[in-house]
């Protein structure tokens, strides 16, 4: 078969794989999908300086994030139930990772838990954490990633509750539990036996393996989507950081800050980072870009704290954009579940390869060599929404 290359043909071969209920998962956002939609206009909307006639032959993209060297400035964001896009998909996306030297954050909610991921890999990780009510749970967990090597923790911030999805309810994968949504999904499986032999008979025990202690047994994916909403903690606010510090002592990076004085309570209390995101359009759709969010956030802040973005990235020059905007790395999401469901680990491996590529050819269009330099000077026309 012709390869995948762009974000629009691995979107497109995941949607032919994936049955219904698991490509909307990955594909859409909360309510009308309006920030979705924001996050990749913001992103376009980005020109950048085409410089000529600059010695651009010692190229590097390699930066260093929380005290480790990466490949490029970017690293696969926490994706939730990864695992049903590929057989264990989890190992597959993190080993397609490694081979092109970029970090994967796990999710909390990832099909493989973190000590089958270990076990399999022997590949170091960053973890992303949700904080659920009970806090003996997060104090467990915690321990655990910890002793498994992990050195550096995302705690999204974003999720108070999960933000309602319609195209979710629509396909079956969440709203009221009966025979209706049993029969979309049964439908759907039925339609893509690929997908049924890799995930559904060969990519078992379709568990939540982190969660498997607090889960009282429940272990159906709907059952999740139910848990999750009764058990993530909307009492959570700025003095619960202190327990997570007491409990932590890596690398604390707040994943979720779109607005600049929520990010300097960030670098107040003494995190080590932060990731500019509206959880990929998926909670508040009314959010703006975060594309729009970062160049303030990054100005609130200095060099207090390393600034991260993610949202509407589709490519290498995207990265690149992100970067001039005051990112000092790139977060994906969709890129990587579309090239995990499209092609497994190759998968994941090929499309790293080809934003590496993209990334290069836009650095050295802009008379930049090395990835760190990026920086405001690269930009063309400012966007409207500059400086507000």
């Amino acid at each position: 078969m012709v390869w995948p290359h762009g974000f629009d043909d691995l979107r497109g071969a995941a949607r032919r794989r994936l049955p219904r209920f698991m490509f909307d998962y990955v594909d859409g956002g909360s309510f009308a999908e309006t920030a979705l939609a924001r996050n990749v206009a913001a992103v376009r909307a980005v020109t950048l300086r085409q410089r000529v006639l600059n010695d651009v032959s010692a190229s590097d993209l390699s930066t260093t994030l929380f005290g480790e060297t990466l490949a490029m400035p970017l690293m696969l964001a926490p994706v939730g139930m990864g695992g049903m896009l590929r057989k264990r998909g989890e190992i597959q996306a993190i080993r397609g990772a490694h081979a092109n030297g970029v970090p994967m954050v796990l999710s909390t909610v990832t099909l493989c838990s973190v000590d089958e991921i270990a076990a399999a890999t022997q590949i170091p990780f960053w973890f992303q954490l949700y904080v659920a009510k009970d806090r003996g749970f997060v104090m467990d967990l915690l321990a655990r990633i910890k002793a498994l090597g992990c050195r550096t923790l995302f705690m999204t911030v974003d999720l108070p509750v999960p933000g309602p999805r319609w195209r979710d309810q629509r396909s079956g994968l969440s709203g009221p539990p009966g025979l209706t949504g049993q029969w979309r999904r049964w439908r759907e499986i039925v339609t893509h036996p690929r997908w049924a032999l890799d995930v559904g008979l060969l990519g078992r025990p379709h568990t939540l393996g982190n969660l498997v202690p607090i889960m009282n047994g429940r272990l159906k994916l709907a059952d999740f989507l139910r848990w999750s909403g009764q058990n993530f903690d909307p009492a959570v606010t700025w003095r619960d950081l202190e327990f997570i510090r007491n409990h932590w002592d890596g690398k604390l990076v707040l994943k979720g800050v779109t607005d600049p004085d929520d990010a300097r309570r960030v670098a107040d209390i003494g995190a080590d980072g932060l990731v500019v995101s509206n959880h990929g359009g998926r909670q508040l759709d009314g959010s703006i870009g975060t594309a729009e969010a970062l160049p303030a956030v990054a100005q609130a802040v200095g060099e207090r704290l390393t600034v991260l973005a993610d949202g509407g990235v589709r490519n290498g020059l995207d990265i690149l954009r992100m970067l001039a905007l005051g990112a000092r790395g790139v977060m994906i999401g969709r890129a990587w579940a579309f090239a995990l469901a499209a092609g497994g680990e190759e998968g994941v491996s090929r499309m790293l390869a080809q934003m590496a590529l993209e990334l290069r050819a836009g650095l050295a269009l802009t008379g930049c060599a090395r990835a760190q330099d990026a920086g405001p000077h690269l930009l063309g026309q400012l966007p409207s929404w500059w400086g507000r």
